[in-house]
């Protein structure tokens, strides 16, 4: 299953199933390419290396953001920045058709370094520090996932018959953007920002809003979930954690297409 998930609203905008279970992630690229905008920005993984599709993507016009292996071959073209702890450079990569120049940022972080790459060549459109942070954004994803797969039930299907695996696979990314939706209208209704807000605990405490909306306490979920979140956590706790040095940056993400 791959889905291409807007990482300002973390609804999916595309979804697509594979029934070969042994498929490798880059077989999903032909439909990705297909659903992308020229002025997109597209971050993923190490798993959808493709030396061809990064050139395609500069084709079309897309930007991208992406891990770089540790034994990537390439040459350098110039060097744009090195202090002891941020290298970027221009490099060459790949060969033929599919040779390019993309920029290599490289960043130490806690004794092990970070590498990027992107097609972006414009240090001042993309500064290394926000290509860093916006790559660490991926990360939405993954809660994604385990949004739909371990809260949802998506890890276990129903049936072993394709159109009821296709099905639950739909059907359950329906409720996970619904949730989405009201987690959202929570967050307003708390003047707090998404990202405080726990799509965990606002999904099992509609337990207690049904309870209550039988009872003819209760009708409007929204006002009922806010004035009851610190008693059902739907607040995160603020965690104690050492600083980052991308915590100084605030990125703002657009929730439109």
């Amino acid at each position: 299953m791959t889905a291409l998930l807007d990482l300002g609203s973390r609804l999916p905008r595309r979804l697509w199933y594979e029934d070969d279970a042994t498929a490798h992630d880059t077989r999903a690229w032909p439909p990705v390419l297909g659903a992308l905008r020229a002025g997109a920005l597209l971050i993923f993984d190490l798993g959808y290396i493709d030396f061809g599709v990064y050139a395609r993507l500069t084709i079309q016009s897309v930007t991208f953001i992406t891990r770089a292996k540790r034994n990537l071959v390439y040459q350098t073209e110039r060097v744009v920045q090195r202090p002891a702890s941020v290298h970027e450079q221009i490099v060459w990569i790949g060969r033929g058709d599919d040779r390019q120049l993309v920029r290599l940022i490289e960043v130490l972080y806690h004794g092990k370094w970070y590498r990027y790459l992107t097609n972006e060549l414009d240090t001042a459109r993309l500064p290394a520090p926000y290509g860093v942070a916006l790559y660490y954004q991926r990360w939405r994803i993954e809660d994604a996932y385990a949004i739909v797969k371990r809260l949802l039930g998506l890890a276990y299907f129903w049936s072993g018959a394709q159109n009821v695996v296709e099905l639950q696979v739909w059907a359950t990314w329906l409720l996970y953007a619904v949730l989405v939706d009201l987690t959202d209208a929570v967050a307003e209704a708390l003047e707090a920002p998404f990202a405080a807000v726990s799509l965990e605990m606002v999904y099992r405490s509609l337990y207690y809003f049904t309870q209550a909306y039988h009872r003819g306490e209760v009708s409007d979920v929204v006002a009922y979930l806010a004035a009851n979140a610190k008693l059902f956590g739907i607040l995160k706790r603020k965690r104690k954690s050492k600083p980052s040095p991308l915590d100084s940056l605030t990125l703002t993400f657009p929730s439109g297409p």
